[in-house]
């Protein structure tokens, strides 16, 4: 169907005066070569080295499948083996490591990848960008995440899997009672992997804020990229917790820090509410993209616009923001007071209402048009029952005392794969069947597809409902069998039987899917009639020319624009430097900001991944030295990756189209640099913040002992002169700001006072170890211990970082490739230096002046 015919419903938020076309016709002969040659994918060897989103979004896609296939495979041992009572085809341990790695591998190595997988590849489409802003990052993410996932999935071969189940808790996760490497290959194998995905958030919330369509202003922006958009500011707040949580673990494991050993201080408690903090809102991290999907596909299957579409954001916006007052929603069985638990039971019932908003909308808007039932109508409709079911039973383990009697049965199994299975596996698949139009040549069949949604909509309620009766009945999850004669045989035989039939449906889809989907050429188009920038006419390079809209709806509200922008009618439709290049909008309105020259195929971000991944599994296999060496090699790399990303001698400013003349290069915060090291520093800052939290935390369980007997604080005076140190470097960083923003091109003062910020800096941090050596602190005698030398051992990492990116800077002055105008390098530079400053200030008053204040208290 083509995408020209109108809807069934015209959109309502149409702009009064549509946008014309800047460019007229004819366009200049080989403009669209030129381009065409700027976007031409490297051949052979170097193929592995393409940023492309059209490829690497693919390779993404393609590996979050092939770890979403092998789960299933272990989940459908596990079900074997349960099949009757008493069975042995698997034994405990090995048992143990199945269900381990099963959900560990859904949750980290499928879910959340494959959504940001799905977004690498949709969001330059729906927004009409001609790539994301960083697509090395982009790149460097999805290789961390395949060397990083073979590397996690071979422990399951090797018989050293994780067997303490997906969440770790300690002690059972202590070298105590796991000795061997089982865990480590879990903290540091997910540890890397948890960098992929913070790199991939970074990426995401720059595009969708800086490279967006012209006129595509907030109230236009697509369903699609505000999902995105809040799920990438979850990662940045939630990841972090589970990243501090896993090195919190792994010092223990490694150095006898005790923050989880109870008889010196620690309290397993910390790592829950740690990894709760993270845990609980991954499941809506999960849920939002794949509901953002379904505000998609929906008004394209009912012909009709999104109804209620403030509403639908305001609903993602709240949910994302409720999800972070839920985590002890899994902690009601560990005796926290009962005043909290009905605090946390009201917000898990409440985060319910923003999820119905969303769902009567789309019920809205398939009532208001008229729909036609293909293949992503029937995984929306299937979504629809089995995430509601899921929603009520949530709203069942909300209350307290109801989950103290289903807690660690099979009713909480039951619960977890509706919401998941239904919230994001059936509108994944329907956004399969949906957009793959845009990326093959064929689409795939729709009388296989529906044999597919009736296997797996069958196979899931007969594997998982009958587990809400087991578990009421008393069987215990994460048991390797059951005895007979406990009224459990028939569920579970019924269960696996289900089990069986999901997987012959999703093998269904994969034979489908090997023989139709074809990659490359001209793509299927809109079969669909949809009304988003996606289904315009796109090459290697996504979209000829990059139009103005005036909708929510572009396609429906501007019959003619898919025509005008394959005919180069609308903003750069050529190259204007002879490389790949994306326009830079402002982040309210989408106004052209400048021409950002995108980095091409090279590989500094392929080798920084490979060592990356070798620096943690050498780590975790106990092969030290050889793990720093690859962990040395993998910073040089990345120095040469950012070292290839400068913009060379200054171009004249260039003529997108219609007689608009924008700058090639772009510094401060109009810069998307400039925006990806802020949210880097929103990172590093929630690391610290949940540090401070731990920090304080153990004070609680030790309100007298902190520090413990025995133990002194630093004197007060270093403290103070640690914080003037750090103050002084700060200011003279900020002083060269200010002299390089000067009317002087390159004044000769900034490279001195970079070098005079660092030996304040420097000599912070050597006050910080000095405070603790002078008073003989020892973090393997105490929580406290552990906690304070942790601060002071993140800070000197910080410092660190800093000295390294000050050496970067200085090159580049030395150079000549920085100066008044040439400046993102040294403003980069001057943010991060500023952050560590003022996070050594807070370590200070925490380490020095707490536990006089705690004295007090």
């Amino acid at each position: 169907m083509n995408a020209t015919h109108p809807p069934a419903v015209p959109p309502r938020d149409v702009d009064r005066v549509l946008p014309e076309p800047p460019n007229g016709l004819p366009r200049p002969p080989g403009e669209l070569e030129a381009l065409e040659r700027a976007w031409e994918p490297p051949r052979g060897i170097r193929f592995l080295t393409e940023t492309n989103n059209n490829f690497v979004g693919l390779w993404y896609v393609a590996t979050s499948l092939f770890f979403f296939v092998a789960a299933g495979i272990m989940a459908l041992i596990i079900r074997a083996q349960l099949a009757r009572p008493e069975s042995t085809l698997v034994g405990h341990d090995t048992y143990n490591q199945l269900f381990t790695m099963h959900g560990t591998i859904m949750m980290f190595l499928f879910a959340v990848p494959a959504v940001e997988a799905a977004s690498v590849y949709l969001l330059p489409n729906i927004q009409a960008a001609r790539d994301l802003p960083f697509p090395r990052l982009s790149a460097y993410a999805f290789w961390a995440y395949f060397f990083g996932g073979l590397f996690f999935l071979s422990s399951i071969f090797q018989g050293v899997a994780p067997n303490t189940g997906w969440y770790m808790y300690p002690p059972l996760t202590s070298t105590q009672f796991s000795p061997g490497v089982n865990a480590d290959y879990w903290l540091l194998g997910i540890g890397f992997i948890e960098i992929s995905a913070i790199a991939g958030a970074i990426e995401i919330i720059v595009g969708v804020m800086k490279t967006r369509a012209v006129g595509m202003s907030l109230d236009k922006l697509p369903v699609y990229s505000w999902a995105m958009l809040v799920f990438a500011v979850m990662i940045v707040i939630g990841f972090p917790a589970i990243i501090l949580g896993t090195i919190l673990l792994e010092l223990e494991r490694a150095f006898d820090w005790p923050f989880f050993i109870v008889n010196r201080g620690g309290d397993p408690v910390l790592w829950q509410h740690l990894f709760w903090f993270f845990g609980h809102p991954e499941v809506y991290i999960i849920f939002l993209p794949a509901a953002g999907m379904v505000s998609m596909i929906v008004p394209a299957i009912a012909r009709a616009p999104l109804v209620g579409y403030r509403l639908v954001i305001l609903a993602l916006i709240a949910t994302g923001f409720l999800s972070f007052g839920l985590w002890v929603h899994h902690m009601f069985t560990t005796g926290l007071p009962k005043m909290s638990l009905g605090f946390f039971s009201a917000a898990s019932a409440a985060v319910a209402i923003p999820s119905g908003i969303q769902v009567f909308s789309w019920i809205a808007t398939v009532a208001s048009g008229r729909v036609r039932l293909t293949t992503p109508a029937l995984f929306i409709l299937g979504f629809l029952f089995i995430f509601t079911l899921g929603g009520l039973t949530g709203v069942m383990v909300a209350v307290a005392p109801f989950d103290w009697v289903a807690h660690d049965t099979y009713f909480i199994v039951a619960h977890l794969h509706y919401v998941l299975v239904g919230g994001m596996v059936f509108p994944f698949f329907a956004a399969l069947y949906y957009w793959v139009p845009v990326a093959s040549k064929r689409p795939l069949s729709e009388r296989v597809g529906r044999w597919v949604f009736g296997l797996m909509f069958v196979g899931v309620n007969l594997t998982f409902f009958p587990q809400h009766i087991a578990g009421l009945i008393g069987m215990p999850r994460r048991y390797y069998t059951y005895p007979v004669g406990m009224g459990l045989d028939a569920y579970n035989l019924a269960s696996t039987i289900g089990a069986f039939i999901l997987a012959s449906g999703i093998l269904l889809f994969f034979v489908d899917l090997a023989r139709t989907f074809r990659p490359g050429g001209e793509s299927a188009g809109n079969l669909w009639g949809a009304s988003t920038l996606e289904w315009l006419p796109n090459g290697n390079y996504n979209t000829r020319s990059i139009p103005a809209v005036a909708s929510r709806d572009p396609l429906w509200a501007q019959p003619n624009l898919a025509r005008e922008v394959e005919q180069g009618r609308w903003y750069l439709p050529g190259t204007v430097t002879g490389r790949r290049e994306a326009l830079v909008t402002s982040p309210i309105e989408a106004r052209p900001q400048y021409v950002l020259v995108v980095p091409g195929p090279g590989w500094a971000h392929v080798l920084a991944a490979v060592f990356t991944a070798a620096f943690f599994a050498l780590l975790t296999v106990k092969l030290n030295y050889l793990a720093l060496f690859c962990g040395v090699a993998g910073i040089f790399c990345v120095m040469w990756w950012l070292w290839q990303l400068d913009p060379g001698p200054l171009r004249e400013p260039a003529d997108i189209g219609g007689g608009l003349i924008l700058p090639v290069h772009a510094t401060g915060p109009v810069s998307h640099s400039w925006w990806a090291v802020i949210v880097l520093l929103v990172v590093c800052g929630m690391i610290y913040l949940c540090l401070v939290f731990s920090y304080l935390f153990l004070w609680l369980v030790n309100p007298t002992a902190w520090p413990p007997a025995g133990v002194s604080v630093p004197p007060g005076w270093a403290g103070m002169a640690g914080i003037g140190l750090y103050g002084l470097s700060a200011g003279l960083v900020w002083w060269a700001g200010r002299i390089l923003h000067g009317p002087e091109q390159r004044p000769r003062a900034v490279p001195l006072l970079l070098g005079g910020a660092l030996l304040p800096l420097l000599g912070a941090g050597a006050l910080d170890v000095w405070g603790q050596l002078s008073v003989g602190l020892d973090p393997k005698g105490s929580a406290y211990g552990a906690a304070v030398m942790t601060m002071v051992s993140l800070q000197l990492l910080y410092v660190a970082i800093v000295v390294l990116m000050l050496g970067f800077t200085l090159a580049r002055w030395w150079t000549g490739r920085i100066d008044r105008v040439r400046r993102a390098v040294f403003d980069n530079t001057m943010l991060f230096w500023l952050y560590s400053a003022a996070q050594g200030i807070v370590a200070l008053a925490v380490i020095h002046g707490f536990p006089r204040l705690a004295g007090g208290l």
